[in-house]
This record gives C-alpha cells, sequence and structure tokens, in this order.
C-alpha cells in the first residue's frame, strides 16, 4: 500500500443531491436591491397573495399581513445566518474553543415563539423552499451554516460569487455526502498520514519532523484538489509551505519516494555527492512530480523554503505567473494552480500575507485565484490565538481581497475534503483567492523535541486524551457500515509494511542526478569554469540591428500626443542615434532590452515606478497626454515580449514574485528596481534566504536582476545607500554577481551577457542617480556594436603612460566622475583613477595585468563615498593585496580613502555633504584638504 494508493479518491458526492442544482428562486439576502424588496412589505404582501392563490391556500387580509411580517423576519434571520452562522459552527475538535449562539441567529431574537414556529411560512424559492415553518427554516440553517464547515462569504461583493457558494451549501437536501468509495479512500489516505508520522517518530526518535499528527485530514483533502482541479482543467499545481506537516505532503501528496525521505533522515543527501553545495534541513526541500487522477496527469512541484514561514508565499505566485506565461494561460489562468498553505500565527502575523493577497487583482502580478489551506493548530509555537492577533480568526486578513473563507472541523475529513472541492470549483470558475481554516491541534508541539505542557497545559491535557483522527472517522464509517471491524488496521498494517520496505531499501539509495537543469532550463547549467575564465561572452550587435532599434526607440506613431519635455526626451535620442555620440544610461538600457528582445528572450521589469523610472529617465511607457492610452516601444519587437510594470508597494513580496518569475522561466530577463536603492531593506529576507544562498541549498539557479539607485548626492541617509556592503557580505561560493557600473555601454553589455551565457546568477546592480544624465557617463555607437564587450573595470579616461603613473585610485560608482574631475582641475599627470565595475565574482586578474603594466607605481588607494564601515572597502582590500602581490608589488597594501565611520549612511545636510566629497575626493588625490577648519572657540574672559 504504497503511492500507488492514492490515486484512490472519492468520487463526486453520491447519493444524494447534485452540486449542480438549477437555481431555485432567490428572495432576501442576495443583493442589497433583492434584500430591498424582500424587506419592503407591500412587495411582500403581494407575494405572498400570489404564492397563497397558486398554492389553493385560502388567506384572508389579516393573514396575508401577517404571513407577509413573517416572511420579512424570516428573510432577516436568513440572512443572519448568511452572515454569522459561522459563529455557532462545530469547528474546534477539541472542544475548548467556548463559542456561545448569537442571541440573534435565535427565532425568538425575529418575534417567533411558541405556536408562531409551526406556523406557515413564506420564503419564496429561500433554500430551495416555497413555504416552511420558522422551526423547519431553522433547522434547515442550523444544518448548512452551523455543522463542521463555518462560511464566510457575504463580504463579497459580487453577487454571482455569493450565490455560487449559496447553490452549494443551502438547503434542505445539502448535505456533504460520497460513495462508499470515497469514503474508504479518505479513510485510507488519513491512515497513511498518521502511520507515516508515527514511523517516523519509532525510527527517529527525537528527531525533529514538524509532523501533521492531528492535521492529517489536510492529505486527502489536498488530493482532492489534484483530482478535481484536473477535471476542472488544472495541469499544473505549484505548493508553498512552512515545516509542520511538508515530510507529510512530500510523501503522501506529492509522491516523493518514502526510501529518499529515509535516506535524508539517516543523513544523507537529496542530491549526488559530486553537485556540491551546502544542502538544507529535510523540512525546508522541495520536489516535483506527475501524479495522475481519472486518466488526468497533473504536474506538481513543491517550492523550498527557508525557516521565515511565509516567505515562499510570493516565491510560489511569481513561479506560478511565470508557468502560465509559459504555457500560454494569462488570459484563462485555469491550467497552472498556486496552493499556499499556511499556519495560523503565520497567516495572521506575516506581512507578506497581506502582501500577496495584495496581488490577487493586479495587472502583472494576478495569478487567477490562489488556495490558501490554513492548518489552524490554535496555537502559535507557544502562543495562544488571544495574544497572537486582535480577530476573531486567524483568516480575517482575507477579507480584505473579498475571499471566500470556508472554516472546517480537522477531525471531520469528509468535511475538510468538501471544502477543498468547493476552494477548486470557486476558483477555477472565478479565478480569485479563496481560503480553507481547518481547526486542528498539534499533538506533540511546535516539534517532537518540544514540551508543550509548560505554555499550554489545558491544552495538552485535552489532546492527550483526545482520539485520533482515524479512529474518530473509522468509527463513524462502521456506522454507516461503509468499513467493518478491522478494516482500518488492516489498511494500517499494509501501509506499515510498505513503508518498512522502503526503509529497508534506503540504505542503499543513492541519487543519481540532480533536477535543476531540465525542462525549460534544459540546455543551461553550472558553470565549472572559473570567473577568469568564462568572462568573455558575444554581447555586441549588428549596426543594422542598432540603427533598427533607434527607429523604434524614437518614432511617435501616429494619433499619439506625447509630453512636451518626453518629445523632448525623443529628439535627444534622434540625435544621439544620427550622430552615434553621447548615448546616456536609458537609451542603453532600452537597446539591451529591445535587442534581447528581437533575439527571442523575454524581458520583464518591475518597480514602483518602473514604467516611467523614478528620476524620469526611463519612458519605457509612453502616456498620451489627451486620454491616458498606453504606447509602450518595445512591444512592437518582434520574437521575444517585453512587460514593464509599475508594482504594488510592496518590496518584500514584489521581489519574492519576480524571483520566483526567474526561477520557472531563464529565458525571460527579469528585474527589479528599487525606487531608491535602501528600499531594498524591506525585502532582506528574500536577499538572504532566496537570492543568496537558494542556488547552495537547494539546487535552484535564478537569473535575477536587481536594479538599485546608488550615490550620494547629498540626499539624505535614505536616498543615498543601497547598502553595498550588504551584498558583498553574502558574496561566496560564486553565488552572485554584484557591479557598480559607470558607463552606459557597460550596463548594456552586463544587461546582454546575463542571458547570452550558458548559466544563470542573480545579478546586483548598483544602478545610478545623477549619472543618468552626466556629461561624462555615455557611450558611443562603437562601444554597443564590433568587438564591445562588458569591461569588469575600466581604465582612466586621460591617456597616462603607465610608466609615469605613480599613484592609483580604485574605486565603485559615481565617485570615479569626482576624482577625474578634480584630478583634471589640479593638473596631476601621475595619478590615475581606475574603476571597478564589477565587485563580485572580483576582476583579481584583470587588475593584476594592468598593475604590472605600472612600473613606477607607488601608492594604490581604494576611494569610495560610503563611510567606512559601508561600502566595498571591507570587501576588496584583501582582494586589491592579493592583487598586487601577483603582480610583484610585495608589501604594498591599498590606502582607504573616504568618510568615517558612521551609524547613518549618509548626512541629512547638503552643505556637510558637500564638504565631505570635497575631502574625501582630496584625500584620494593626495592634495591638500578643502575643508575649512572650524573656528576655535574662544574661552570666556
Amino acid at each position: 500500500m504504497g503511492n500507488e494508493a492514492h490515486d484512490f479518491l472519492p468520487d463526486d458526492p453520491q447519493p444524494g443531491p447534485s452540486w449542480d442544482n438549477p437555481r431555485w428562486p432567490l428572495v432576501g439576502g442576495e443583493s442589497e436591491d433583492e434584500l430591498t424588496q424582500a424587506l419592503d412589505p407591500t412587495a411582500m404582501t403581494l407575494a405572498v397573495k400570489a404564492a397563497a392563490a397558486k398554492a389553493g391556500k385560502a388567506m384572508d387580509e389579516k393573514a396575508v399581513e401577517q404571513a407577509a411580517g413573517d416572511s420579512i423576519r424570516a428573510m432577516m434571520l436568513v440572512r443572519t445566518y448568511r452572515v454569522r452562522g459561522h459563529l455557532a459552527a462545530e469547528l474546534d475538535p477539541l472542544g475548548l474553543s467556548h463559542r456561545e449562539l448569537p442571541a440573534d441567529l435565535t427565532p425568538e431574537y425575529h418575534g417567533f415563539t411558541g405556536s408562531a414556529l409551526e406556523r406557515p411560512l413564506y420564503v419564496g424559492g429561500t433554500l430551495g423552499l416555497e413555504w416552511t415553518t420558522m422551526a423547519e427554516l431553522v433547522r434547515i440553517l442550523r444544518k448548512n451554516y452551523c455543522g463542521h464547515v463555518g462560511f464566510e462569504y457575504m463580504h463579497i461583493a459580487d453577487v454571482e460569487e455569493r450565490r455560487f457558494i449559496q447553490d452549494r451549501i443551502e438547503g434542505p437536501d445539502k448535505v456533504i455526502t460520497f460513495t462508499p468509495e470515497g469514503k474508504r479512500a479518505i479513510l485510507s489516505a488519513v491512515i497513511r498520514g498518521e502511520q507515516y508520522e508515527k514511523f517516523l517518530g519509532k525510527k527517529y526518535v527525537g528527531t525533529k519532523r514538524f509532523g501533521l499528527d492531528g492535521g492529517e485530514s489536510m492529505i486527502p483533502a489536498l488530493e482532492a484538489v489534484i483530482k478535481y482541479g484536473g477535471q476542472m482543467g488544472v495541469r499544473e499545481i505549484i505548493y508553498g509551505m512552512a515545516h509542520r506537516g511538508r515530510l507529510n505532503v512530500l510523501a503522501n501528496v506529492m509522491a516523493k519516494p518514502y526510501r529518499v525521505i529515509f535516506h535524508e533522515f539517516s543523513g544523507g543527501s537529496a542530491n549526488p555527492e559530486d553537485v556540491g553545495g551546502s544542502g538544507d534541513v529535510k523540512y525546508h526541500l522541495g520536489t516535483s512530480t506527475d501524479r495522475e487522477f481519472d486518466g488526468i496527469t497533473v504536474h506538481m512541484s513543491l517550492v523550498p523554503n527557508p525557516s521565515h514561514l511565509e516567505a515562499v508565499d510570493p516565491v510560489v505566485l511569481g513561479k506560478t505567473r511565470a508557468q502560465q506565461a509559459v504555457r500560454g494561460d494569462l488570459d484563462e489562468h485555469q491550467q497552472v494552480l498556486p496552493v499556499l498553505i499556511h499556519g495560523d500565527a503565520a497567516f495572521a502575523g506575516q506581512g507578506i500575507v497581506w502582501e500577496c493577497l495584495g496581488f490577487s487583482g493586479v495587472r502583472g502580478y494576478n495569478t487567477g485565484g490562489c488556495i490558501h489551506f490554513v492548518i489552524n493548530n490554535q496555537i502559535g509555537f507557544t502562543t495562544s490565538p488571544q495574544f497572537a492577533r486582535s480577530s476573531p480568526y486567524p483568516s480575517d486578513v482575507a477579507k480584505g481581497i473579498q475571499a471566500p473563507i470556508l472554516h472546517v472541523n480537522g477531525d471531520d475529513p469528509e468535511a475538510v475534503t468538501f471544502a477543498c472541492k468547493l476552494a477548486i470549483e470557486y476558483r477555477q470558475l472565478f479565478r480569485r483567492d479563496i481560503v480553507i481554516d481547518m481547526w486542528c491541534y498539534r499533538r506533540f508541539g511546535h516539534n517532537e523535541g518540544d514540551e508543550p505542557s509548560f505554555t499550554q497545559p489545558l491544552m495538552y491535557a485535552a489532546i492527550r486524551q483526545h482520539p485520533k483522527v482515524s479512529a474518530l472517522y473509522d468509527a463513524r464509517l462502521q456506522k454507516e457500515g461503509v468499513v467493518k471491524p478491522g478494516d482500518a488496521d488492516a489498511m494500517c498494517n499494509e501501509f506499515v509494511e510498505h513503508l518498512e520496505t522502503e526503509f529497508a531499501g534506503a540504505a542503499d539509495y543513492k541519487p543519481n542526478e540532480a533536477d535543476w537543469f531540465g525542462g525549460r532550463w534544459a540546455g543551461l547549467n553550472r558553470p565549472l569554469d572559473p570567473e577568469e575564465a568564462r568572462r568573455n561572452v558575444d554581447t555586441a550587435i549588428q549596426g543594422k540591428l542598432f540603427d533598427s532599434l533607434g527607429r523604434t526607440l524614437t518614432t511617435v506613431p501616429e494619433g499619439l500626443t506625447v509630453h512636451k519635455t518626453l518629445e523632448r526626451v525623443l529628439e535627444a535620442k534622434r540625435t544621439m542615434f544620427a550622430s552615434g555620440e553621447g548615448f546616456d544610461w536609458a537609451t542603453a538600457e532600452a537597446l539591451a532590452f529591445g535587442s534581447l528582445v528581437t533575439e527571442g528572450y523575454g524581458v520583464r521589469l518591475s518597480g514602483q515606478d518602473s514604467g516611467r523610472g523614478t528620476f524620469s529617465q526611463r519612458h519605457a511607457v509612453w502616456i498620451d497626454q489627451k486620454d491616458e492610452h498606453k504606447y509602450i516601444p518595445l512591444t512592437q519587437l518582434p520574437h521575444g515580449k517585453f512587460e514593464v510594470y509599475d508594482s504594488p508597494l510592496s518590496e518584500y513580496g514584489v521581489l519574492g514574485f519576480e524571483y520566483g518569475f526567474a526561477m520557472a522561466d531563464p529565458k525571460s530577463l527579469v528585474l527589479w528596481e528599487a525606487q531608491f536603492g535602501d528600499f531594498a531593506n524591506g525585502a532582506q529576507i528574500i536577499i538572504d534566504q532566496f537570492i543568496a544562498a537558494g542556488e547552495a541549498k537547494w539546487l535552484r539557479a535564478n537569473g535575477l536582476v536587481m536594479l538599485l539607485p546608488h550615490g550620494y548626492e547629498g540626499q539624505g541617509p535614505e536616498h543615498s545607500s543601497a547598502r553595498l556592503e550588504r551584498f558583498l557580505q553574502l558574496c561566496a561560493n560564486d553565488n552572485m554577481q554584484v557591479c557598480n557600473i559607470t558607463v552606459p555601454a557597460n550596463y548594456f553589455h552586463v544587461l546582454r551577457r546575463q542571458m547570452l551565457r550558458p548559466f544563470r546568477k542573480p545579478l546586483i546592480i548598483m544602478t545610478p542617480k545623477s549619472l543618468l544624465r552626466h556629461p561624462m557617463a555615455k557611450s558611443a555607437v562603437g562601444e554597443f556594436t564590433g568587438q564591445s564587450h562588458f569591461r569588469r573595470i575600466v581604465s582612466d579616461t586621460a591617456e597616462i603612460a603607465d610608466a609615469k603613473i605613480r599613484r592609483l585610485v580604485l574605486c565603485s560608482g559615481k565617485v570615479a566622475y569626482d576624482l577625474i574631475a578634480r584630478r583634471d582641475e589640479a593638473g596631476l599627470d601621475d595619478v590615475s583613477v581606475v574603476r571597478v565595475e564589477q565587485l563580485y565574482p572580483f576582476p583579481g586578474e584583470a587588475l593584476t595585468v594592468r598593475l604590472q603594466r605600472m612600473t613606477g607605481l607607488q601608492e594604490v588607494v581604494w576611494c569610495q563615498e560610503e563611510p567606512k564601515n559601508n561600502g566595498a572597502w571591507f570587501f576588496v582590500e584583501s582582494h586589491i593585496e592579493a592583487a598586487l602581490g601577483r603582480a610583484g608589488k610585495n608589501g604594498m597594501r591599498p590606502v582607504y580613502a573616504g568618510r568615517e565611520a558612521a551609524a547613518s549612511p549618509a548626512t541629512g545636510f547638503a552643505k556637510r555633504h558637500e564638504e565631505q566629497q570635497r575631502a574625501l575626493v582630496a584625500q584620494a588625490l593626495g592634495l591638500p584638504s578643502e575643508v575649512p577648519t572650524q573656528t576655535a572657540a574662544k574661552k570666556p574672559a
């Protein structure tokens, strides 16, 4: 009874009513207009008269008036159940959550007592009834709304969405019913979930596994998503989840072989030994597989994640969006489904959850709806809900996007499975997010080594006495005659026997290949050569393409009225292309994008102001000044696809989304641009856990580009530094590239290099601000065409003979132009300024060659704008010293020139900034300090 047993899932609920009953007449609560009509005494009186006549009921005027009043109050009761019935639902398996029946859910609150409960009551088709009694109405409402599933959906504005849910849950015949085969399949899945955890606990005593014990109903429920999703057009599911239940999902939902997991529990690697990487703990790992139900194959992948519980959410959504683009599914959103599995405390407490919910209806980020499954343990580590949130449910945040929420008792696996079936049907029809909040418990605390009774003694006293899900369900099915005594034990024994076989096979298991270069990644590889050996790649373009792109970028189509300032910008570009000189940063970028699109690559750029550019430099989108229709020149190019999106104001979520997109599509240049470089601080978790370490931990290559405006122009501490030092501190094991580029053509080449090399590494670029329009930061046509290429170091613009150079000033970024200007002004003809455009991997070989030619060199200075404890100094110092040694200049060490160490990245005073800048430039060049001395304070007389 191994993974092959997963293919048995409940059929559509039978016998009993179809879930697709024709809609009956609707009265009250479905829309505000209908509610108003239902509560109008005159309209209701006429409706009662007509219904009575049709039914052959003789009623005088007084009886009609009373019946109309009864009907109005009954409609209010129905609406109250729709809105608040979940408050009386039986959700807590432990029975510790005391939920009193709200008064407004009682007939007495609405004026029905005594004999009035049995009086004929006209409800006009509501709940599938024409005439009923209040007693029967309350019984049906309580069964529909106050059982093991609590529904929150009346906050949804769309009438059709509300009706969809009502059609499937309201009425006397609406019960959760599965075939006997389906019930046995659910029992089997629950048993697999339980016995798998028990087996791990026995074989690996005291080892953390973050087991699903207490929440096993999730296993058949997730299989329902695969089965019913496949029937409704889903061909791929991308999962994201944290620790709890992850190993169970890997094995019992995603069919990762048990022996592989046992091999990892024994300390083995999931990948061949020669692959390398640091690896990660087993409950962070992902996998991919195919599952088949009813002849329909669904591909599934679980994205690896760090211990930051919800950090994987935007990555899953970004990967989903990319896969939808690859499959041509961006319009319908039917084929690729994201499923996010959350903990209750994390769903309520982590801001990234809201950031991701906010993507659900946003152009460029919408994935056609995500199924959110909350494993509601009713506790977060050791924190009880009342101390963890201010709202009744952990799922309340989802009301902000009008997502329906299904609260369900985890001790009822049929109810949980039904909730997932309803969820996938809703998602496929309306393409919107939906939340399942499964109330359960943690049988063994936060992890298997934890003692939960320290902090929740009453809860864990109840848990110790509480039967397992399988025992409760087995007893229920025996009572229904679906299974016989001993059937569940036979299922257990068969499955455990299979686990023993797999456990024995784990000893000899050896992974034979890593899975990171399959599918769309085919043809790419992991670079085996060092940086020096792989640096050259043909990134120049032909002159014919260059000229063609120039026409695309400067031609205003007929009927488009552009802004007068943009027209001046376009005229300046026309001059550039006509003269072949003066190409600025934005034009170089557009040439890189356009050339890649023409060559068949995709380009996706997102950020808070990416269409126009934070500094009004890009103008990738032209907006008509009369009617605001948009024109994007680069979308007119053939072969590839260009996308640019002004993103939500979310660094954490959007950067994670773009990382996920790049993870799935290595054939698109995916760029995220910060409004200012320091805004990346808000996305530090994605940078630390995914961008810097994802390849080492999980063997997941990624070519994401981060554009971070950086440079000291007196704009204060928050708009000066992109925290270059943080990225350099994260650099090791050839994990990413970090550049601080000053030449437009060099930016062009590094972007093209990113796609044209046969591997992918994240690329971090400190992009300029003042250099966007600096007269010295220009390139000529020859730097884009012919034999041109990316230059990791850029030598001086002055023609100084190598042998004459006495002082070498090394730097990176904007300060180079300040140094060159001041050097030339001072007439220093023995000082050379060399820019390190790529800081990691550090171009040590190229720098060594450059140093060897400087036979008269006496001093080497590293100059930077950033404070000494920021910037690149502590990173480059040892690399420069090593290059000096290789160049035969033993004993020579670089000297620092720059701002003093500081707690704040920059001063907020423009005058002080200018003084500091003049001083560090003078220091680097060996000139006298230009900072005026402070006048000494006079002693008091």
